[in-house]
């Protein structure tokens, strides 16, 4: 009996196939092999085309049911995770009417500001948790105000895993946790943002039908079974945002855990069962994967989007010939601070906190007679874990206690100086464990079709392979080092 888990993110498709009695992977894949593109036809926009997702899914489909030699009636279940904030529009005949609008496009964010003004900030704070912000009701009113054309041909619109389980099922559904993320979920009211359609002119039947998080969501179709090789009728039975499902991936459902990530972009995502936000917006507040009606379970999310993208902009532009390995060990040769060396990693759109500012990636402090490619790329890394401890605080101030990380051994977390940077700055203790997003994504569908009776018994296999504590000696010099970072920022906001 096995599980197949989906992982939808802006630089691949991943697929996993879970034995579900054992709880190991037996076999994986991504595609394309190097980063998926990411259409930018002006500055601060980022698009990529929905069926390019799906292309990439059927591959890795194709090798995963290849390499595992696994009987596709054995797949009991489907589980899908996806890049968060994006929106996809069809039509009536669930085509697609523009490349979807993704995660770090910047575009929006006036229009959300705009609404947050007029509607009012405790209108929007205490009903959404968020401003509206440059999420997908906002980009949505973008493509209302700017493409009237398309926005009158739209009979629905999706968040990325939506629009792949359309194509698995050829229902159009979505979650609550789902509609929270693109800021059209009203909390107080714990019904659909009516007051933000209405604002925005959107009409509530473009809104995709709700279902649960975990439960079955469709049936894979007769058409879709013929282009992966699955057995039509699979349910799919999970479905989550990246790092909702993070969360899960790494067993942290309930109040006071944490998770972090740092692919691409990075997260500190931790849960609360306190309905609560930031007055400024600069982390935001979502409905957990285990959240209903009846229990709160948020998600506290802080998200930096220059993250493992600066890590990799370095490996392509300022070392091309060094794996990543190498290039750790490079940064490592450099004391902590980096010797006055600066960065400011936010080149990849607007940083939420920084209140949807867009500062880009800046190096301060460079010496030409004392710095060269070791202390930028270390300076890199530490500030990445910087820009994470900055919004860390701001956690903190809305009462979540961060003693204790959960990390998944991916991206930048295989780095030893970015894991002890930021439990030394954060004085939180990490643990890494061995899971990846599409594994913790079939094995939510396992909890979605009842073959696991609850979380602890689906992650009852998750593997720790590293614990991370505090570098108690050192701590004074990386502080400083991290206020010497504060001080730059503050002069560059």
């Amino acid at each position: 009996m096995y599980l197949l888990g989906y992982d939808i993110g802006s630089s691949s498709v991943k697929a996993s196939l879970v034995d579900a009695n054992t709880g190991n992977c037996v076999a994986s894949a991504f595609y394309p092999p190097k980063e998926a593109e990411i259409i930018a036809l002006q500055s601060g926009w980022a698009e990529q085309q929905p069926e390019m997702w799906w292309h990439h899914l059927k591959l890795a489909t194709a090798d995963v049911l290849s390499s595992s030699q696994v009987n596709k009636d054995d797949i009991k279940a489907i589980g899908i995770s996806y890049q968060m904030h994006g929106l996809v529009c069809v039509d009536k005949n669930q085509q697609v009417l523009r490349p979807s609008i993704i995660w770090c496009d910047s575009r929006a964010v006036g229009i959300g500001q705009q609404a947050f003004e007029e509607l009012g900030a405790d209108i929007c704070l205490s009903h959404l948790l968020n401003s509206p912000g440059n999420f997908t009701a906002s980009k949505l009113a973008w493509v209302k105000r700017n493409e009237p054309e398309i926005f009158d041909k739209i009979d629905k619109i999706m968040l990325p895993g939506d629009y792949i389980a359309m194509k698995l099922t050829g229902n159009i559904c979505t979650t609550i946790s789902g509609l929270s993320e693109g800021m059209l979920w009203d909390f107080k009211e714990d019904k659909l943002a009516g007051f933000l359609l209405d604002y925005y002119g959107i009409e509530p039947s473009m809104i995709a039908d709700i279902v649960p998080t975990f439960g079955e969501q469709g049936t894979v179709n007769k058409e879709a079974a013929q282009e992966l090789g699955l057995k039509e009728g699979t349910p799919v039975t999970y479905r989550a945002g990246d790092q909702p499902n993070n969360a899960l991936s790494l067993n942290v459902f309930n109040p006071g855990e944490i998770a972090a990530t740092a692919g691409t972009s990075g997260v500190v995502y931790g849960v609360s069962e306190q309905v609560n936000y930031d007055p400024l917006s600069r982390v935001n507040t979502f409905a957990h994967v285990n959240h209903t009606h009846q229990l709160n379970r948020l998600g506290i999310l802080l998200c930096i989007n220059g993250t493992g993208i600066l890590n990799s902009w370095m490996h392509h532009n300022i070392t091309p010939s060094l794996d990543y390995p190498d290039m750790n060990r490079l940064a490592s040769s450099v004391p902590v601070g980096s010797e006055g060396l600066v960065v400011l990693p936010f080149g990849n759109g607007a940083e939420r906190v920084l209140q949807n500012k867009e500062l880009g990636c800046s190096i301060h402090g460079l010496n030409f007679n004392k710095h060269n490619e070791r202390h930028i790329l270390r300076a890199s890394q530490e500030g990445i874990v910087f820009s994470f401890c900055y919004g860390i605080e701001i956690m903190k101030q809305m009462g979540l206690n961060i003693q204790h990380i959960h990390a998944g051994r991916a991206n930048m977390f295989k780095s030893a100086l970015f894991r002890d940077t930021l439990a030394t700055v954060s004085g939180a203790m990490i643990d890494v464990y061995k899971t990846e997003g599409s594994e913790g994504a079939a094995k939510g569908a396992g909890m979605g079709a009842g073959i696991y009776q609850n979380h602890n018994e689906a992650f009852a296999s998750l593997e720790c392979l590293a614990h991370i504590e505090p570098l108690v000696s050192q701590r004074d010099e990386y502080l400083s080092a991290y206020h010497r970072w504060k001080s730059v920022l503050k002069n560059e906001l």
